[in-house]
């Protein structure tokens, strides 16, 4: 399975990131290695508890820019 995140450098250090689909949802890592294995297991801690749910409902468009 391949998931999509968002992420960026904190200004302390580190990443912080989000699973797209969760975006209420956010974790950090010293490395982006690390950032990556955090979204992993909070991937896993999502799929756990079953009254979570995407907050996200994922729809795609197409847009015409002039």
């Amino acid at each position: 399975m391949e998931l999509s995140y968002t992420y960026w450098e904190a200004k302390e250090g580190g990443f912080i990131g989000f699973i797209n689909q969760n975006p209420d949802y956010w974790t950090e890592g010293e490395t982006l290695e690390e950032l990556e294995a955090m979204l992993k297991s909070l991937y896993q801690d999502l799929n756990e508890f079953t009254d979570i749910k995407n907050t996200v409902i994922e729809k795609t468009g197409k847009l015409i820019v002039a």
